[in-house]
């Protein structure tokens, strides 16, 4: 077996690595043509078993942009798991074309399994049910870092559906690691921080409500989401907890001026389009760099990074 890396999760790269990672995303941005043609050659294997359109669009055009090729599927009736063919044997087999494989999955831990029966291809972890959702980390980071400059000594705001958004679950493992920063979690009731992502983190650098004009005054980051339709058991609960938080012009009034405001997208109604134009709204961009640090992701797994 090759020593090959994958990305399960965000804690699979030390913050050493990460901050490599993104000054070669940086460099991608700065000269995007030096690297067009990187991933000549290569294929890589899209392997979504539930719908995504900024994940599997920002993977297929970041390897496009190398120069690769795609190969895959977007509807698990597309393949042979349809018939009853295991996940590992689907590896396994996909592993033979592809030099590369993104993997989306409703079950947790399920890109784990993969990575187990991937002899030579590294996996990435585009989304294992509520569980963890690293690239998307890679792009907060990222994006965090662009507009503060630093990642350390933030105070981040997350309000919506913190027990079921797996990208929030792995923003706050991965800032967790940075000095100084603290974490406002805001949600009802229902939604709460599940207790092992609680546990992992000291108790004097979080705190809990379900207010968020109270708090919005503290943040340097707001990050809103959705609450995740496809999470609940019950339509009824769905239905009554849906539009629990929506940040409109008049909320941003008691933020800081140079506070931003994050989303994982896609949104429902928990922004309002009128914040669009607020200078503070960067979530469109935030989309942008997924793109850039995806490129830089497959570079690294793959070994074909040009030399800096």
């Amino acid at each position: 077996m090759k020593n090959i890396k994958h990305l399960i999760e965000p804690g699979d790269f030390t913050i050493e690595e990460l901050d490599s990672l993104f000054r070669l995303a940086d460099a991608i941005i700065a000269d995007p043509n030096k690297y067009l043609d990187r991933c000549k050659g290569k294929l890589l294997a899209s392997l979504f078993f539930e719908p995504s359109t900024r994940t599997r669009f920002s993977f297929e055009s970041a390897m496009l942009r190398l120069g690769g090729q795609i190969i895959g599927f977007d509807d698990p009736a597309a393949s042979s798991t349809s018939k009853g063919e295991s996940l590992a044997d689907t590896i396994r087999t996909v592993g033979c074309y592809a030099d590369i494989a993104v993997l989306r999955h409703p079950r947790e831990g399920t890109a784990k399994l993969a990575s187990k029966y991937s002899e030579d291809m590294p996996v990435i972890n585009a989304g294992d049910g509520g569980h963890q959702h690293p690239t998307q980390t890679l792009t907060d980071l990222m994006t965090i870092r662009h507009y503060k400059k630093r990642l350390d000594g933030h105070v981040i705001a997350i309000c919506g559906d913190l027990k079921f958004g797996r990208t929030i679950h792995s923003l706050v493992k991965a800032m967790s690691r940075y000095e100084g920063v603290r974490f406002i979690f805001i949600s009802p009731e229902e939604l709460r921080m599940p207790s092992y992502i609680l546990e992992g983190l000291d108790e004097s650098t979080y705190m809990q409500t379900d207010q968020l004009e109270s708090v919005i005054h503290e943040a340097d980051i707001l990050y809103m989401s959705r609450v995740q339709r496809e999470r609940f058991v019950s339509e009824e609960e769905y239905e009554r907890l849906k539009n629990y938080y929506i940040l409109d012009k008049e909320k941003l009034t008691g933020a800081k001026d140079d506070m931003i405001v994050m989303h994982p997208l896609p949104r429902v109604n928990e922004i309002c389009e009128e914040v669009d134009d607020d200078p503070r709204a960067v979530y469109f961009h935030q989309a942008r760099f997924g793109m850039f640090i995806r490129m830089a992701l497959i570079l690294r797994l793959l070994n074909m990074e040009v030399e800096q």
